[in-house]
């Protein structure tokens, strides 16, 4: 629930930031995505004609600072959830495991028995033809 919170107050912020902002051509700025290799995912606030209509370089990041101390907590926040994940997972494979045994010792009791239930039919006395 926190984190549908903080989604939902994040993309309003981002909203009303971009209704405080206008570019060169009096348009309000529409938020973007980089994909340069210095910026790779960072969003910004860039002009509706970039790469269309040249004239307007306008241009503002909508993210904090990379390196700040918000992104170091996220970090802190991300590292301890894949912690408890890999835990998890460990716990759920020696289960798996278990399992595994146990189903695997069934199917060879259940042939033990059944290979040994056909052997009684054939022999009703459970006695050898040979022996007497």
């Amino acid at each position: 629930m926190a984190s549908m919170a903080s989604q939902s107050s994040r993309a309003s912020r981002f909203r009303s930031d971009a209704k405080e902002l206008l570019c060169g051509h009096g348009e309000m700025p529409i938020l973007r995505t980089s994909s340069m290799k210095d910026n790779p995912g960072r969003r910004f606030w860039g002009c509706v004609y970039y790469e269309v209509q040249d004239g307007c370089d306008f241009f503002r990041w909508a993210d904090p600072e990379p390196g700040g101390v918000q992104q170091e907590v996220e970090f802190a926040r991300n590292r301890r959830k894949i912690t408890k994940l890999k835990a998890r997972l460990k716990e759920l494979e020696t289960k798996l495991w278990v399992v595994a045994a146990l189903c695997f010792a069934g199917w060879v009791g259940f042939l033990f028995l059944f290979l040994q239930n056909r052997y009684n039919l054939k022999h009703p006395n459970g006695m050898h033809l040979g022996y007497r």
